[in-house]
């Protein structure tokens, strides 16, 4: 048992070597200004799905997993969306697929925009409710074992696991829905949607879902992390009187320095506006997913940062002209 988690720790270990020599090759060899954090997003989102692949081989409790990710925006913001979710990179690999095919990308309205995001919170309610009407329709025995349907995400609580979904990566090592040479192949909420359609209909509900969702990505950047009920973030709470400092990693932004050339507006993936809009300071929006996709092509010195705890850990930079150190 002991050798088998010194094994366990060490391939993390190696895991995590991997990635932080990764992160280091992209930022020494990547001279380009205004693709260095592009190419370090896609190695970052690689090495996520690689470990959450590995998390999903060991029976770690759902509600632990769910726990970590709704409770992370209050201190690191929507990161997670931008740079962990494996559907995230999916739809990000879908937007190369429409580059290269040179298909012009749709934007929404703002107001449809907004509607979405803040539909997101209807969605993640409804899955809240419909957990509770369960509960008090046919409560459990004992709470032991009520914590123990809480821990594993069934029973009453088997509904919110549709808020794991957007984890599933495309090779699973359970049974999923289709099997190839031994291996098992899945996609985000595929089998919820398999689950929900009924027998009859799962094989057109899930084909229909997984047309929908690709031909959508192909034409809208990130379509659905703009309504995506994971993604409601605890960071929302940085409205509220003593809350102002959540989330502790965000956008920060120079008015000084700004020309409104509207670059930040017309990169972001999710048609965040208030980077735009707002006059300086902090960008307090739950839209964001800190991409730092604006902060990279902001075209002025110093205009967008991106802050930790305080401190500056990425700044925009004059592209435009050369740099005393390249």
């Amino acid at each position: 048992m002991v050798m088998e988690l010194v094994a366990e720790l060490l391939k993390l270990t190696a895991l995590g070597a991997v990635a932080l020599a990764g992160i280091l090759v992209i930022i020494i060899w990547k001279k380009n200004r205004i693709n260095k954090i592009t190419y370090l997003k896609f190695f970052v989102q690689a090495v996520s799905f690689v470990a959450i692949f590995y998390l999903f081989m060991y029976p770690v409790r759902p509600l632990f997993i769910l726990a970590v990710i709704m409770v992370m925006p209050l201190v690191l913001g929507r990161l997670f969306c931008g740079w962990m979710c494996p559907f995230g990179l999916y739809m990000d690999l879908l937007t190369l697929i429409r580059k290269k095919l040179k298909i012009r990308y749709i934007n929404l309205s703002d107001r449809l925009n907004k509607f979405l995001h803040s539909f997101r919170y209807v969605i993640l309610l409804s899955f809240l409710g419909l957990s509770a009407i369960l509960y008090i329709v046919e409560p459990p025995e004992t709470f032991s074992f009520l914590s123990l349907m809480a821990l594993v995400l069934a029973g009453p609580f088997e509904h919110l696991g549709i808020l794991l979904s957007p984890l599933v990566p495309l090779i699973v090592p359970w049974e999923g829905p289709l099997e190839i040479s031994g291996l098992y192949f899945s996609y985000p909420y595929i089998q919820e949607v398999i689950k929900y359609s009924g027998k009859n209909f799962a094989t057109i509900g899930a084909l229909v879902f997984l047309a929908l969702t690709v031909i959508g990505s192909l034409f809208v950047r990130r379509i659905w992390c703009r309504f995506c009920p994971t993604a409601c973030s605890i960071a929302v709470v940085n409205k509220l009187k003593g809350f102002e400092w959540a989330p502790v990693l965000h956008l920060d932004k120079n008015e000084t320095k700004c020309t409104k050339c509207g670059i930040c507006k017309r990169v972001c993936p999710v048609q965040v506006t208030e980077v735009y809009e707002q006059k300086g300071g902090k960008i307090m929006t739950s839209m964001c997913m800190l991409c730092f996709r604006c902060v990279e092509l902001c075209p002025y010195e110093d205009c967008l940062r991106v802050n930790f705890g305080g401190k500056t850990v990425f700044k925009s930079r004059n592209w435009l002209e050369p740099s005393d150190v390249e």
